[in-house]
């Protein structure tokens, strides 16, 4: 059964145009040069980025440094822990909002703080409603129109989702926009395999002329079985900080509470990641190839052993198998 439905394959032509153009951005050939240190955190939906930045923002800011986190994911979660699960208005759904009402948006509209944390979400298209990638790049433009680049903040980390790969989530790497990439991962498969994906948009842009690289791997939920590490050795980045799997953080993270402060039994741990981020040099990396990610697991785990058996055209057709009369000459033996 086909559906007609006009235009439906100019549509479809136009995304598959779109996922198949090579990246024409020039990348610049120099060494960044502000005071300001930009970072740009990956790492698998739900592995914990919102809440090792919303910590790590809160700790820098105690240690008596300006900060400016910026979410960049569209479920607009990074600043949620630390206004107290409080959702912020974003900077795309407050400009479509002024634009309808003839206003221009101002910093007050789209920025809050706490704790001397300055925070705000860029927010994403509704689903099927447009492209979060491109909602990335609009949100970008604005906060230039706002004078991003005249802001006098220590650092300024940008939460990006690791898991979609089309262009507008790739910006830090791609035009240079940040000078190092924080990696978030834990010791299973999915997120390294993000991880290594990172390391290769970095490396192949490095190989471009751009300057971005890895300042090191934050492992979240640490269980202690090492794959994580492992893959840190093999990329050859640092590790920044392994955060345990503990109830306690478990049950403050639910409940939208900060352990990243002088006050809390973590604060020690975050001050040492705050440490470890300002110092670390961006390092290019050696992504993995897909075998060598998987031989950093047993075989039992990821299924690393299995043999591929191809099908055949008799196992598609399924109940529909008629066997068909063969135009092949078979000569016996002389």
């Amino acid at each position: 059964m086909t559906l007609d439905i006009p235009n439906l394959k100019d549509f479809d032509n136009r995304l598959r145009q779109e996922a198949s153009e090579e990246p024409t951005l020039e990348v610049p050939q120099s060494a960044p040069t502000k005071k300001t240190q930009i970072i740009a955190i990956y790492g698998k939906g739900g592995i914990g980025k919102s809440f090792t930045l919303a910590n790590l923002s809160h700790m820098m800011a105690e240690m008596g440094k300006r900060v400016l986190l910026i979410g960049c994911d569209p479920k607009s979660d990074t600043t949620s822990l630390l206004f107290g699960g409080k959702a912020c208005p974003t900077i795309i759904e407050t400009s479509t909002r002024k634009k309808l009402a003839g206003e221009e948006v101002k910093i007050g509209d789209v920025c809050f703080k706490r704790g001397g944390v300055f925070a705000m979400e860029l927010g994403g298209p509704e689903v099927g409603r447009g492209c979060g990638g491109r909602g990335i790049i609009h949100g970008f433009e604005l906060l230039e129109k706002l004078g991003f680049h005249d802001w006098d903040f220590d650092y300024v980390l940008l939460d990006f989702l690791g898991d979609v790969v089309c262009g507008g989530f790739g910006l830090p790497i791609a035009r240079d926009m940040a000078q190092k990439v924080i990696l978030v991962a834990s010791n299973d498969l999915q997120s390294l395999y993000v991880a290594n994906n990172v390391c290769s948009a970095v490396e192949y842009f490095r190989r471009l002329g751009g300057n971005v690289g890895i300042a090191g791997l934050v492992i979240n939920k640490d269980d202690g079985s090492g794959e994580a590490s492992a893959f840190a050795d093999a990329v050859g980045i640092p590790i920044l900080a392994a955060i345990p799997q503990d109830d306690d953080l478990r049950k403050k993270s639910a409940n939208y509470q900060i352990v990243g402060s002088h006050e809390s039994q973590w604060g020690p741990m975050f001050g040492a990641l705050a440490e470890a981020v300002a110092i670390a040099p961006p390092v290019r990396p050696a992504p993995l190839s897909q075998d060598g990610l998987l031989n950093l697991f047993s075989a039992e785990a990821t299924g690393a052993d299995f043999v591929l058996t191809p099908a055949t055209d008799a196992d598609m057709r399924g109940k529909n198998a008629v066997p068909k009369a063969s135009l092949e000459v078979v000569y016996d033996n002389v």
